[in-house]
């Protein structure tokens, strides 16, 4: 088990059961990058969630994390019914004041 910064560590938590939680792991105005999609704000930000959760059934399981130009990478193993799991990716934060302002997911 790796040490997550807090609201990373909520991000995860939440991540495939409450996009509720999730968007409020974010500032008001953050952006997600997302399989070459923006989604800024909250509202689209929970949305987002709803909507990538309700397509796929998965865990992930975060096992490495760095810093790297200002943003703390987490890589993240993810196992479940979408294709080509399973599957490693990259999660770009950026934070502000204890919350997400910025986040890139990458393969």
């Amino acid at each position: 088990m790796i040490d997550l910064p807090p609201v990373i560590s909520a991000y995860f938590a939440a991540d495939k059961r409450d996009p509720d939680a999730v968007a409020d792991c974010f500032t008001d105005d953050a952006l997600v990058t997302d399989e070459k999609k923006q989604h800024r704000g909250k509202a689209a930000i929970r949305a987002w969630k709803a909507e990538s959760s309700s397509a796929y059934t998965y865990t992930t399981e975060p096992f490495d994390i760095k810093s790297e130009n200002g943003r703390t990478v987490v890589t993240s193993h993810l196992v479940g019914d979408f294709p080509g799991s399973p599957i490693d990716l990259r999660y770009f934060f950026r934070l502000d004041g204890g919350k997400i302002a910025e986040l890139e997911i990458k393969l």
